[in-house]
């Protein structure tokens, strides 16, 4: 798996870092097996310049050999580049799946609950080989850009903002999501379902990775069952 992390690409008035990922990750699907787009939530705190929610978003990109990660980087900061806006500090961070260690993961979960540096950043991003680049502003992004990528890795951490090289929106059946990317649904007390409608009040399914699979919540209201898009 090859993970791709861009943070702090928006300010008050445009589309969000959320939305960017999805345009991007659709263009790449076109010549790149597109696993999905995950969104991961950072610290929020006084300290911490963001838009917000202060969230990055990654794609994932599947059976991709590590020579694959320098064309990726230059098509994706070239689509960031041509989308920059100002008042944004984006950064953007690519690696291969084999150069994330523990350090990397810690990081992302300390940049949920800490405030972070780019010194701190870019040294791990040196030692680790992973390819890092502040594009515009303060480069400040390059802190959850690099979060972004220990967190996805994890494969424990965040909700999908797009299954495969597409978004699920709408009310759905079970049979169809689970046909369309989802591998289980589930209520939050543990049952299993398989069938019935799936009713969505937001306009995106976001389901949860768990343990490297794909996996809706669902809660029970009456005889209804109502997609937890929470996070």
């Amino acid at each position: 798996m090859i993970y791709i992390c861009m943070d702090d690409t928006d300010n008050l008035e445009s589309r969000g870092t959320g939305k960017l990922s999805r345009t991007i990750a659709k263009k790449l699907s076109k010549d790149y097996p597109v696993y999905g787009v995950t969104r991961h939530q950072l610290y929020k705190h006084p300290d911490i310049p963001y838009t917000s929610h202060n969230t990055c978003s990654v794609i994932h990109i599947e059976n991709r050999e590590i020579d694959a990660i320098d064309g990726l980087f230059e098509v994706v900061k070239g689509e960031m580049m041509d989308d920059f806006i100002e008042g944004s500090d984006p950064g953007l961070a690519v690696a291969h799946e084999s150069q994330i260690t523990p350090a990397l993961a810690a990081f992302g979960n300390d940049a949920k609950y800490a405030i972070l540096n780019q010194e701190k950043a870019r040294n791990l991003a040196h030692n680790l080989g992973i390819r890092l680049e502040g594009l515009g502003g303060t480069e400040d992004g390059v802190i959850g850009a690099m979060a972004g990528l220990g967190l996805a890795s994890t494969k424990n951490d965040g909700r999908f903002l797009v299954v495969g090289p597409k978004k699920i929106t709408g009310q759905k059946t079970a049979e169809e999501l689970l046909d369309g990317g989802i591998d289980g649904i589930y209520t939050l007390d543990g049952q299993s379902i398989t069938s019935g409608l799936i009713f969505n009040s937001s306009k995106l399914i976001k389901p949860c990775p768990v343990n490297g699979k794909v996996i809706l919540f669902v809660e029970k209201d009456g005889s209804v069952l109502k997609a937890v898009n929470r996070g």
